[in-house]
């Protein structure tokens, strides 16, 4: 989750605090639609597995909770 922490505060230079998990990152804007394949890759990464864009919806991306539980926790492991 620290990658995914990092990357986020890397594409928003002037935020000046943590996230929180359960932070709207699309309706924060923490995440915009120019950056969001590269979020993908870097989910992707961290994971180890690939994400099937027809399996997951925009609310699987929301939250750091959303996306801990989706595609980080060990159930998820083979599901996304």
């Amino acid at each position: 989750m620290q990658q995914i922490s990092e990357w986020i505060a890397s594409k928003n230079p002037g935020l000046d605090r943590a996230v929180d998990p359960a932070e709207d990152l699309i309706e924060g804007r923490l995440i915009d639609s120019l950056d969001f394949l590269e979020f993908i890759y870097l989910l992707e990464n961290v994971s180890g597995q690939p994400i099937d864009l027809t399996e997951v919806t925009v609310d699987d991306f929301r939250t750091l909770d959303r996306i801990q539980e989706r595609f980080l926790a060990p159930a998820a492991q083979g599901t996304a």
